[in-house]
């Protein structure tokens, strides 16, 4: 229904309550997006009122607190709503024991609701766990953070974990549709949309905005909308999920030679604010662990990079940036060096200091050469060809292979120039 400003879409609020909090969907029927799972089974789950705990997972403006109201609403338990931001300790256990008290009493026990759960630590969310056990509290803690992580194990057992994901622009333009004045243009509403990124509450706060200052019946546009809201950031949080699960597509796009895929996920970390620094030090260690020694230039190229990024900042350093990132995911692959030091070093976990052959040792006094250290050294300059047969690994070891080069890029005359050798050219 639109929006009247002389009007509340929740009886008992102030006008001047943000229109995200006005607009709350008050019953099912009104939330959008989450189909995959709030349907008919999810509502059937309610209705028997046996649950013990549920954890919502996902972006903020998904939801999360608008279903925890609702839920309440629908079993008719008393709803208790704490902010992890806020709380601590004393405010959960006072919630706990009223809950308690009206559970032994044959009342109903109360709906904890905590926000941002994941910023109690473990020991603090420990206060829940006999509460749960017995039955005597019914447990709702929303989180923007995975639950793998943050999440006590114990009470994540005890719970439902659902995933929010973020809305897509429809879903969105149908809450701005039901909230928007008349005299907001249809393309403002879905610029509004894109704006959001997924987040429902973003989206109502930018069209409050938009039409708080805007005076009288004037038809609100594009640029109207514009000159208010200005650039609108992306939700990029770099101590979340989120920049680990960027990080990841973008090493994964590298990895993988996708460069129109690499480039989209720096740009954006780079738009969510990610420091350069940290983007440059991830490609030196692709260019060693994924290009390798199929195309040496890389780690050179990557090097580099990171130099300039340092000698320039942004917004300049994208540049360089883009120009490795590029780089690396046109280049050859191997990662046969990152194997080879990898079972280089579980070997020697495994099987010790084995010892050194006596003619490769080091033999800096007269004494350990009379010991037989550095005797029978052939020296390979001292062949036409700067190669002789000697046996370098220990003897338990000298058939070993580490290293095995692709037949690619560069590393194709690596493996020409070791089968040459002796070296076999295949694990």
């Amino acid at each position: 229904m639109p929006f009247d400003p002389q009007d509340s879409l929740f009886s008992g609020l102030s006008l001047d309550t943000p229109l995200a909090q006005r607009a709350r969907p008050q019953d099912f029927n009104q939330i959008v997006g989450q189909t995959h799972f709030l349907n008919e089974r999810f509502q059937k789950l309610l209705l028997t009122d046996k649950w013990c705990g549920f954890i919502f997972w996902g972006p903020p403006g998904t939801g999360k607190t608008t279903l925890a109201s609702l839920i309440a609403k629908t079993t008719q338990r008393p709803f208790e709503s704490l902010s992890a931001v806020t709380c601590g300790v004393k405010e959960i256990k006072e919630v706990l024991e009223r809950s308690r008290s009206a559970f032994h009493t044959g009342r109903s026990a109360h709906i904890l609701f905590i926000d941002e759960v994941h910023r109690l630590n473990k020991s603090q969310q420990d206060v829940l766990l006999p509460f749960l056990e017995e039955g005597s509290v019914r447990f709702i803690g929303a989180t923007t953070e995975n639950p793998s992580f943050e999440i006590n194990n114990a009470i994540a057992s005890r719970s439902i974990i659902y995933r929010f994901n973020a809305l897509d622009s429809k879903d969105i333009l149908v809450l701005l549709k039901r909230s928007a004045p008349k005299n907001v243009t249809q393309a403002v509403l879905e610029r509004i949309a894109d704006c959001a990124h997924g987040d429902a509450r973003k989206a109502l706060n930018l069209l409050d905005h938009v039409c708080l200052a805007t005076s009288g019946d004037k038809t609100i546009e594009l640029r109207d909308f514009e000159e208010v809201t200005q650039a609108q950031s992306l939700y990029y949080d770099k101590k979340s999920e989120a920049h680990y699960d960027t990080i990841s597509a973008f090493i994964k796009s590298v990895r993988g030679s996708d460069p129109d895929a690499a480039i989209y996920y720096l740009a954006r970390m780079l738009e969510g604010g990610e420091d350069p620094v940290f983007i440059a030090r991830r490609l030196i260690l692709l260019a060693s662990e994924d290009v390798g020694n199929a195309n040496p230039a890389a780690l050179m190229l990557a090097t580099s990079c990171l130099q300039a990024v340092h000698a320039i900042g942004m917004p300049e350093a994208r540049i360089p940036l883009a120009q490795t990132t590029t780089y690396l995911a046109c280049s050859e692959k191997s990662n046969r060096s990152y194997q080879a030091i990898n079972e280089a070093i579980d070997e020697v976990k495994s099987s010790g200091m084995l010892e050194i052959p006596m003619n490769i040792r080091n033999a800096p006094t007269t004494a350990m050469k009379n010991w037989g250290y550095g005797q029978g050294y052939d020296y390979p300059h001292n062949h036409e060809s700067g190669w002789t047969q000697t046996q370098y690994l220990p003897e338990k070891l000298k058939a070993t292979r580490f290293y095995v080069p692709t037949n690619r890029g560069s590393e194709k005359k690596f493996q020409e120039f070791l089968a040459v050798r002796g070296k076999k050219t295949t694990t």
